[in-house]
């Protein structure tokens, strides 16, 4: 499908505004900018407005969470490398690189040897081990699998490397199936200024959601048609 004709259209900013508009501030305060992901997914507004938060906290790094950001997107990395997604690969590679991951790493991660290169520490490895089997849907049998991540984490941090990886797993099947443009390089490296989550401005979010939450639903997705339009 060429770039022009997606098979969804896009929401782009200049056609929105009002409460809309209050969103993809929101949703470039916690992700750097308003991807085409998210311009794509506000099709359903209501949807792509409950689900920025829980993106925002499962992959970046905050106080809220015990697994830094540099291991976060090793999991996303290795996630959407398995999946073959490129949209979500060269986004991550790009806010994995803010994070600390080495071109080598990316390139050592993409490859059946990373187990055995000393480019990564226990830890990693057992992420990156979970989130391939996870994945594949191999990680109920994989026990060695398993075993690394109990010697390595916690269970809290085994909840939060999984939740993160099962996401990717979902990110990864809507960019693919609905073909989302990635974007050029300069617009795609806006993502490295949200590595570290600011909880205020979550906390502001979910304030302003809670505020703004209507009790009748057809005004902002009417103006969702008439953007996409």
């Amino acid at each position: 499908m060429s770039d022009d004709n997606p098979r969804i259209r896009r929401i782009e900013p200049e056609a929105i505004d009002g409460d809309f508009r209050d969103f993809y501030g929101a949703v470039t305060a916690l992700l750097g900018r308003v991807p085409h992901f998210y311009r794509t997914i506000s099709n359903a507004p209501f949807l792509a407005m409950l689900f920025l938060p829980i993106n925002a906290a499962a992959q970046r790094e905050w106080p809220g969470t015990r697994i830094s950001g540099k291991v976060k997107e090793m999991v996303v990395i290795k996630t959407s490398h398995t999946n073959g997604c490129d949209y979500c690969y060269a986004h991550n590679t790009s806010l994995g690189q803010a994070a600390g991951i080495t071109h080598e790493q990316i390139i050592a991660m993409s490859s059946d040897d990373y187990l055995t290169s000393d480019l990564f520490n226990e830890r990693e490895k057992a992420a990156i081990l979970w989130a391939e089997n996870m994945t594949r849907n191999t990680a109920q049998a994989n026990t060695e699998a398993f075993d690394r991540m109990r010697a390595n984490f916690t269970e809290g941090d085994i909840v939060e490397v999984s939740m993160l990886c099962s996401m990717f797993n979902m990110i990864n099947r809507m960019n693919d199936s609905l073909d989302v443009l990635i974007e050029e390089q300069p617009e795609i490296d806006k993502i490295q200024s949200s590595l570290h989550l600011d909880p205020a401005k979550m906390g502001d979010y979910l304030r302003w959601l809670a505020d703004h939450w209507p009790s009748e639903f057809d005004s902002l997705n009417k103006q969702a048609e008439d953007a996409a339009a």
